[in-house]
């Protein structure tokens, strides 16, 4: 594991995607692993903290949620935008090296038997809260998250440092048709005072 990856406080884990970036999905089962890009996801609850994704049936990551119940949303940056595009538009089923034609290298954390993207800025761990209706009718995954993590050159004591890190680590924010935007700069509200 690369020495920038800190864990993340779960009470915090929410702030890793309550910015609204488009997320990596990652799952194994069975020996198989994939990964998919999404740009539905949310935080949605705090204790114990839960994140929702939406997995269209279609998608080979989703059949391998549903047979492990556990996968990993992570947050990619800029200097990965190449790879969220091309795990977003291609299928295993379709390209059977998707994951290899996207420079997509995966790592292991001790205590999860999942595969985590390498170079992404954020990682959550998560076990599907099953809520068959939701799932079956609006393809809608809630997750418990069971373990978070962030590399401290972009997220570091509970906050997000894009204003100060270099803008290679920014999120991605998709629009449509190959586009997407990158986390800009940061503003403060003023108090009042």
């Amino acid at each position: 594991m690369d020495s920038h990856i800190a864990p993340v406080e779960l009470q915090k884990a929410y702030r890793l995607i309550n910015h609204g970036p488009t997320v990596l999905v990652s799952a194994r089962h069975g020996g198989v692993d994939n990964v998919m890009a999404a740009a539905w996801a949310c935080a949605l609850d705090f204790s114990p903290p839960k994140l929702t994704v939406v997995l269209d049936k279609a998608t080979g990551t989703r059949a391998l949620v549903d047979g492990s119940g556990m996968f990993v949303i992570q947050v990619p940056t800029v200097a990965q935008l190449r790879l969220t595009h091309q795990v977003g538009t291609s299928s295993m089923a379709d390209t059977p090296d998707k994951l290899a034609r996207a420079s997509a290298n995966l790592f292991s954390i001790p205590g999860h038997d999942l595969p985590f993207v390498a170079g992404c800025s954020a990682w959550l761990a998560c076990k599907v809260i099953p809520e068959p209706h939701n799932q079956a009718t609006y393809d809608l995954y809630i997750g418990e998250v069971v373990g978070a993590w962030a590399d401290t050159r972009a997220f570091e004591n509970g906050h997000w440092k894009f204003e100060s890190a270099d803008p290679c680590w920014r999120s991605l924010h998709y629009v449509a048709g190959g586009q997407f935007y990158a986390t800009g700069e940061a503003h403060v509200a003023d108090d009042g005072a």
